[in-house]
């Protein structure tokens, strides 16, 4: 009888601590549709609202304690209600094919791959002999070769020939899916090009925002040469196009390269300097102070300002959900509101999820939120239990530290579970280096837009300089060190949602109860050690070819196939470089799964026998098909691995497990071609 009650004075408890459960009950949804295997249809659909009306409904008849049950599910079914329809709405060709001919398209995104070259987006593309109805709405193209003719600019309409490919799918089953990031980027090939790009037309003026971006981009690295310039450049328009290979992988293994992203950390520095000094400038001004509420003068300006640096950072999806918190922050003070609060933190993850449900899959999603909430949840416990923060002039530093400490341990394991790296030395870089970004970098980036138009902007960028390099100083320093970067092995996919619902559960519910939230977490922890991984990966394409060894996962090719070997050698929680792991091939032995790697045309024009149980993968398509049908062996090769995708296979008692990755992922909109 006494638990009873007990349970029943934990569930009082929350009323008015209930709303911060309507994003994870919105996330559950949409995170729902997208592990189904299969496309649902209208009829799918219309079950699923039909649902959440009748549960709607049901909740106003039934006990008013009983009611947030029944609106768990109608937010449930509303999440992926709304994963479909935007899945759908975003619904564009994909080219279905290898493509090579010219291509023309108007600039809209200028970046850089992973292999250091200079990516462009184009929209409304044109490709040889295929129709518009087939033609991808956006394309991606990496510049390779002498590419000194033409110069990027923004809106510009360009020519070139090029090799385009359909997205990639699972470079292994389970993995990060690119075919499904592609849809909702609307990106329907992506290729390269050896020839120069050639000026089609001139820009039509429909690119403003962009050509804005780009100028200031500009003007930025002419006044701040080398990385400090293009660090500098990142973060006030979000091109990053001029950052070299060498220091992104400096700032993520000293955990530094949230810097670089403007994120909720950037808009909040870039709103919160506005809005402080706004504020204390108003109220110097006797008038203002005495007959104006500048408080709310000074968030409205802030809020203009923030929605400004959105516009010219270039909308992405990090900058959208950062610009939302600063939204929801502000309008709380409009409205004379707690701004920092869990249910701030909810509004903003309802709105995000509501207009880009996608966004809940991305690492970026999970990490800010992740550590918002914590950050918000650790400072409320120490504010309704005060505790000893030493001496005021020491407290600055100590909230530094401990905001690092707490968000660098919410988004560690998400970081571990998505990069397959942890920074052993990230709390001490970023406490050398966050408190610049607010003291110094962002003020100076604020104050050198306002001077740039009469001329004056050079000693803001000066002090933009020293600080940035600085930071890219202790980015370089801290990667350096011994054992900076450590790896770990890719979890299954139940140990994040397990990760997060422990972690939620610590978080927002109220009593003792909350650390029942301990056990999942515990359970996710234990799943992640106990993960195995395949003792063959196979690519989609038969390029590549892994086999695990004693001394980690061998591989058929030293060089090729540089992304996927990557992810495969990541995901093991390997730091091997794919040379080193190719050097492990000849100590491959049958008494693992019986494989051959095979290369070129001729080796498979020259296959005509095989034992039973081989497995031959071959990288190109056999000229005759038909005579390996009756090979006793199991021969792969790029034609039927196209309806597999990426395979794994694993060595049990009862033979050779196999896995694709059409079989995790299922048929969906994005998979489709």
């Amino acid at each position: 009888m006494q638990q009873r009650v007990g349970l029943q004075e934990e569930w009082l408890a929350q009323r008015g601590h209930l709303f911060p459960w309507v994003p994870v009950c919105l996330a559950a949804g949409i995170g729902g549709y997208f592990t189904l295997t299969f496309e649902p249809t209208l009829v799918h659909f219309t079950w699923v609202g039909g649902a959440a009306l009748l549960l709607a409904v049901l909740s106003r008849v039934v006990p008013y304690a009983l009611r947030p049950v029944f609106w768990v599910g109608v937010l449930i079914c509303a999440g992926g209600l709304l994963a479909g329809f935007r899945a759908h709405e975003l619904t564009e060709p994909v080219l279905g094919w290898r493509y090579y001919g010219p291509v023309e398209g108007r600039i809209v995104g200028i970046d850089r791959s992973s292999s250091d070259a200079v990516r462009l987006t184009l929209d409304n593309v044109r490709l040889r002999d295929v129709s518009p109805q087939k033609t991808p709405y956006r394309v991606r193209i990496s510049l390779h070769g002498d590419q000194g003719f033409v110069t990027p600019e923004p809106g510009l309409w360009v020519m070139t020939t090029a090799h385009l490919s359909p997205p990639g799918g699972p470079v292994e089953p389970g993995g990060f899916d690119f075919q499904r990031h592609a849809w909702f980027l609307q990106l329907g090939a992506m290729g390269y090009t050896r020839n120069p790009v050639l000026i089609r037309a001139p820009p039509d003026g429909t690119q403003r925002i962009f050509a804005m971006r780009m100028g200031l981009s500009r003007i930025v690295q002419d006044a701040i040469p080398g990385e400090s310039g293009a660090f500098a450049a990142a973060i006030m328009t979000g091109d990053r196009s001029g950052i070299g290979q060498d220091t992104l992988r400096d700032l993520r293994i000293s955990n530094l390269a949230h810097l670089l992203a403007i994120s909720g950390l950037h808009m909040g520095l870039l709103a919160g300097f506005i809005f402080g000094t706004l504020r204390y400038g108003f109220a110097l001004v006797p008038y203002l102070g005495l007959r104006v509420a500048t408080k709310k003068l000074a968030a409205v300006i802030a809020i203009a300002v923030a929605a400004g640096y959105l516009a010219l950072s270039g909308g992405n999806v990090a900058t959208e959900r950062a610009f939302v918190m600063v939204l929801v922050a502000l309008v709380a003070v409009l409205l004379d509101r707690q701004v920092f609060s869990l249910r701030a933190v909810a509004v903003a993850a309802v709105i995000v999820l509501c207009f880009r449900p996608e966004a809940l899959l991305g690492p970026g999603f999970q990490m800010s939120f992740a550590a918002t909430t914590a950050l918000v949840a650790v400072f409320g416990w120490m504010r309704e239990a005060p505790l000893w923060r030493g001496p005021k002039w020491l407290r600055p530093v100590t909230a530094v530290v401990l905001s690092s400490f707490v968000a660098g341990a919410a988004t560690a394991p998400i970081a571990a579970a998505h990069f397959n790296q942890i920074a052993h030395y990230g709390l001490i870089a970023n406490v050398l280096s966050v408190p610049l970004m607010g003291l110094l970098v962002m003020p100076a980036a604020v104050i050198a837009v306002l001077l740039m138009p009469i001329g004056l902007a050079a000693p803001a960028l000066w002090v933009m300089q020293q600080s940035v390099a600085w930071i890219l100083g202790v980015a370089h320093w801290v990667s350096g060190l011994e054992g900076a970067r450590g790896v770990i092995i890719s979890p299954e996919f139940t140990v994040l949602p397990l990760l997060g619902l422990g972690a939620l559960l610590v978080f927002l519910w109220q009593g003792r109860l909350r650390f029942v939230g301990l056990a999942p977490v515990a359970v996710a922890l234990w799943l992640w050690a106990g993960t195995d991984r395949p003792d063959v990966l196979i690519a989609e394409n038969g390029a590549l070819v892994g086999v695990m060894t004693p001394q980690g996962r061998a591989l058929n090719r030293e060089k090729g196939a540089g992304f996927i070997a990557l992810n495969w050698l990541e995901n093991d929680g390997d730091g091997a470089l794919q040379g080193n792991a190719a050097a492990r091939w000849q100590d491959v032995t049958p008494d693992a799964v019986q494989i051959r790697a095979m290369r070129g045309k001729k080796a498979a024009n020259q296959l005509t026998s095989c034992a039973a149980g081989d497995w031959i993968v071959l990288n190109v398509d056999p000229a005759e098909i038909e005579t390996m049908q009756d090979l006793p062996c199991t021969v792969l090769h790029p034609k039927t691995l196209r309806k597999t995708g990426s395979l794994a296979l694993y060595q049990t008692e009862d033979g050779i497990k196999t896995i694709s990755a059409r079989q995790v992922s299922g048929t969906r909109l994005w998979n489709m071609r």
